[in-house]
């Protein structure tokens, strides 16, 4: 060991091992190769370098499935050193640092302590590890494919993955890098990029060598041959000791990916911080398009009944009708679509009691309040809301998304009876027509449609108060946005009951 042991270690470790295929049960890995970089937390450039090939004590484990997964034949490892003869290097690389890998929880990990308890010493330990499977995966999400190291490298143009050490663990940093650099643009301008984005159109979820390959982190180096990630469609490359680009480092990004809450207002978030996703993230993206008719800059009279066609009321909605499926969306992205008989699924409902009147909690990137209000759900809209949320989830877990799915229905402790919906009103960037939403305002009979010449959600706190009624006509719009998923309920028209 090196005097560096003592101190403080605050270099992130990444690492690879490729290891022999079990063939047979019972059999256990043999490692081939390691490679591991040390990586300077605060700017992300790799600062040492390390890789081996490793000679298994039997050289009759590197079985033609093994050299077909990573290119390393017998002859190439004949006159490499034992595990035993680099163990000591290994153990300085990795012990008391961060680890971090691709899948390295699952696989990477357990060999190294496995073949350190083969020579009969301590195996290293880290002081934290990041695995870079479950992180994508979490934070990312699936738009990318299985999130298999070679997808990701495809994904983002950086070559084809070679299976070898060294090269691997420098691809795994720059996957991460490209990763954290979309979401830190994603989280400074949430309404603008990634707005309900499913599945990126350029997404590959299945290898033509492993068609039937389930989500990686179940597939990734296991031991029987048809469901090895690592098998490889191109041929195999030679490893290369080039130094890597320096590409767009981002400060601390690996060490503040955190679950912490955050404040819910979206104008003053953190950018950097890729773990801000509370409770309330259902607030934090609002559907930009609307489909209501520009207001005209002076009142108007209306019977209020206009431009309702097409929407049902929730008794008039067959369950067995509704059916869901993916659309084109913004700039090729895709969004679930909710479906009823082949058209698209709109609902009006008749005299909701409003709960709680309208809030202004959660901002915009434009710093503007997104408003919305929480109505009681009747019975009957309740059963129509709750059949396209298990239609609309099906739909996402079957496609992919990982993502926590969050039901329309709002039911609390306590208030089992009394389910609620909350019922979104869009903002427009139109100074004529501030809201998205056409309002009316129905007083003995006669129904007038409000106009709003500036926006100003103070004017409409009067006229949703708790315990007032509404005629409401809304949307039902899927979202699957940073791990967060659902249904949206975006109000197109209101028509107010005057006390």
């Amino acid at each position: 060991m090196n005097s560096s042991s003592s101190e403080e270690r605050s270099e992130i470790a990444f690492f690879d091992v490729e290891t022999t295929v079990p063939t047979r049960p019972g059999q256990r890995f043999a490692l081939l190769e390691f490679g591991a970089i040390l990586v300077c937390p605060r700017k992300l450039v790799e600062l040492q370098s390390y890789s081996t090939l490793i000679k298994p004590a039997d050289l009759s484990l590197i079985s033609t499935l093994s050299v077909r997964c990573n290119g390393i034949t017998p002859d190439a490892v004949v006159s490499a050193p034992t595990f035993l003869q680099i163990s000591d290097r290994v153990y300085d690389l990795l012990h008391g640092r961060i680890w971090a890998g691709h899948n390295i929880i699952r696989f990477d990990c357990a060999r190294i302590r496995e073949a350190f308890a083969e020579i009969g010493k301590p195996a290293p330990e880290p002081k934290g590890t990041i695995d870079s499977l479950q992180l994508l995966t979490q934070k990312f999400g699936r738009r990318a494919g299985d999130m298999k190291m070679a997808t990701l490298a495809t994904y983002f143009g950086l070559g084809q993955q070679t299976h070898r050490s060294l090269d691997d663990v420098r691809m795994n940093l720059e996957v991460v890098k490209y990763c954290a650099t979309v979401l830190f643009l994603e989280s400074s301008l949430p309404d603008i990029f990634t707005a309900n984005s499913w599945v990126s159109p350029n997404a590959t979820t299945r290898s033509r060598s492993n068609a039937k390959s389930p989500p990686e982190g179940v597939g990734l180096k296991i031991s029987t041959p048809p469901s090895s990630s690592k098998l490889n469609d191109g041929p195999m490359l030679p490893p290369t000791n080039q130094e890597p680009e320096e590409k767009h480092p981002i400060l601390s990004l690996l060490t503040r990916i955190t679950a912490e809450e955050v404040e819910p207002n979206i104008a003053q978030r953190d950018p950097f911080n890729m773990g801000q996703l509370s409770s309330e993230m259902e607030e934090t993206f609002e559907m930009s398009s609307t489909e209501s008719s520009e207001m005209s800059p002076s009142a108007a009279v209306s019977d209020g009944n206009s431009d309702t066609a097409g929407f049902l009321e929730p008794d008039e909605v067959l369950i067995s009708s509704i059916s869901a499926s993916f659309v084109t969306f913004f700039r090729g992205s895709q969004r679930i679509q909710l479906l009823h008989e082949g058209f698209i699924l709109r609902l009006s409902c008749s005299r909701l009691k409003v709960r709680f009147g309208i809030s202004t909690k959660f901002l915009d990137h434009a710093g503007r309040p997104r408003l919305n209000f929480v109505a009681n759900a009747p019975q009957s809209l309740c059963k129509v809301l709750d059949a396209c949320d298990g239609i609309a989830q099906k739909l996402s877990l079957d496609s992919g998304s990982n993502s926590e799915w969050r039901p329309v229905v709002i039911r609390k402790n306590g208030f089992v009876n009394y389910p609620t919906v909350r019922l979104h009103i869009p903002n427009t960037i139109s100074r004529d027509n501030p809201y998205g939403t056409e309002i009316y305002q129905k007083d003995s009979g006669s129904v007038q449609k409000l106009v709003f010449s500036k926006y100003d959600p103070a004017e409409l706190d009067p006229l949703f108060t708790p315990g007032s009624f509404v005629d409401a006509f809304f949307s039902i719009d899927p979202y699957d946005y940073q791990q967060n998923a659902g249904i949206r309920l975006v109000a197109k028209k209101l028509i107010i009951h005057s006390n």
